[in-house]
């Protein structure tokens, strides 16, 4: 059955992105108005290349933290995988209790600001390891409100573009993850190493600086007014389980859960592929192709939400899980490529990987009536970086076994995304944007 909607709306149609001509979203009665500027569109995104700083920015110093503490080289997984459970940990208590929906998201998303620059800031003065954990585990629930409620805000500023919108969004994001890898090999080029506890406080000045913006730009006027006409009732549900009742957004849902099996996995790959390729790559020398390889997916991303305004989101995404389907099913068929030829294909395969990453967020918005937008958004984050953690654990020691023929175990995640969005169409008819004419 559908959740029983409070707010009057049409049903959007599969695969348009909300409010584009032709379909129904929940923000087409004011197109007009909101497009007039997307400026807003590009503050979000460069106040979420700032707020996810946070995430990133330590990894690059993990080496001075291990001389500083005495660390283990074991002990250093916990430094990096407290922030992603952390971030499972805020965004499920977010998605779950509709926090995002009751309160001003950009209040929420200042605030998460606020507390994740100082946690961060905290860690060069630690101490020892447990401490530090314990803060990155902060960081990483911080994170949970400036990630997905940063797309929430983003989808309510871009009504007929939230593809685009969001694909300016996941970019920087995206820009965001290569980063580590640049700062290492700019510290390596240097000779002299980073000013490390420089870096991480810039990265919590950056983070305050995110929380500003957007605490200043507010939530789009839309949205103001539904959460003021939205029954109280709303508010004492579970509001991110309800939109597990809607079809279209289950159907999206799990294709990005299908895209999350591949996604991170592929990621932290890269360098090992690299390697096995070219064993007498330099530290400096992966640590850039490492950068250039995953940053590509910035402006893949960038490509994908330009092209969805005239191919639709639905058809995006398809043309992202296909894509990459291929590349996993080639892979380990392809390794006596060149070198040349195997790192022109490990680049494409990491765009196609991410193009479809923000199409998905606008599939599950344009599904979801606004008063639910942000903890649907939310819960939809916390269960896909569940899945990457599960891919991460399972998949990256094969690697010593398997070599490139793992690659076939990562295909099931785009191949399961590409059957969920064939399947079950809707009998409406279909918009142009969304067929590909």
């Amino acid at each position: 059955m559908e959740v029983p909607i409070h707010v009057a709306r049409r049903r959007p149609r599969w695969g348009s992105d909300p409010g584009w001509p032709g379909s129904a979203g929940p923000f087409s009665s004011t197109i007009a108005t909101n497009e007039e500027s997307f400026m807003p569109a590009f503050i979000l995104a460069i106040a979420e290349l700032f707020g996810t700083a946070l995430w990133f920015t330590p990894n690059a110093v993990l080496h001075d933290l291990q001389v500083l503490w005495s660390l283990q080289t074991a002990d250093l997984g916990w430094l990096t995988g407290a922030v992603q459970g952390g971030f499972l940990l805020g965004t499920l208590a977010i998605g779950l209790s509709g926090l995002a929906d009751r309160i001003d998201a950009s209040r929420l998303f200042a605030a998460c600001c606020l507390v994740g620059a100082l946690s961060n800031a905290l860690l060069p003065w630690a101490g020892s390891l447990w401490p530090a954990v314990a803060l990155r585990v902060m960081t990483g629930m911080s994170l949970a409100g400036i990630y997905p409620v940063g797309m929430k805000l983003m989808v309510g500023w871009t009504p007929g573009r939230t593809g685009l919108g969001l694909a300016l969004l996941v970019g920087m994001l995206v820009l965001g993850t290569a980063l580590p890898h640049g700062l290492r090999a700019l510290s390596e080029l240097q000779g002299t190493g980073m000013a490390w506890r420089n870096g991480i406080l810039g990265a919590s000045g950056l983070a305050l600086l995110a929380g500003i913006l957007v605490w200043r730009l507010g939530e789009a006027p839309d949205i103001r007014t539904a959460k003021s006409h939205a029954p109280a009732t709303t508010a004492s549900r579970l509001i991110g389980i309800q939109a597990f009742h809607i079809k279209d957004f289950r159907r999206a849902a799990s294709a990005y859960f299908g895209h999350m099996w591949e996604l991170y996995t592929l990621w932290a790959l890269l360098p090992l592929m690299l390697l096995a390729s070219m064993p007498k790559l330099s530290t400096t020398t992966l640590a850039l192709g490492a950068f250039a390889l995953i940053a590509i997916g910035g402006p893949a991303c960038w490509l994908g939400g330009w092209l969805s305004q005239s191919l639709g989101s639905r058809r995006i995404a398809q043309l992202g899980l296909a894509g990459s389907a291929t590349c996993c099913a080639l892979y380990p068929l392809l390794a006596w490529l060149p070198t040349p030829l195997l790192i022109a294909f490990l680049a494409l395969w990491s765009a196609l990987a991410v193009v479809d990453s923000p199409q998905f967020s606008a599939l599950s918005a344009a599904a979801c009536p606004t008063t639910i937008v942000g903890s649907a958004l939310t819960l939809q984050n916390a269960i896909g970086f569940a899945v990457s953690m599960l891919s991460l654990l399972v998949l990256i020691p094969l690697w010593q076994w398997l070599g490139a023929w793992l690659a076939w175990i990562i295909l099931p995640g785009p191949l399961f995304g590409l059957w969920c969005l064939a399947t079950h169409r809707p009998l409406a008819t279909t918009s142009p944007a969304d067929t590909g004419r």
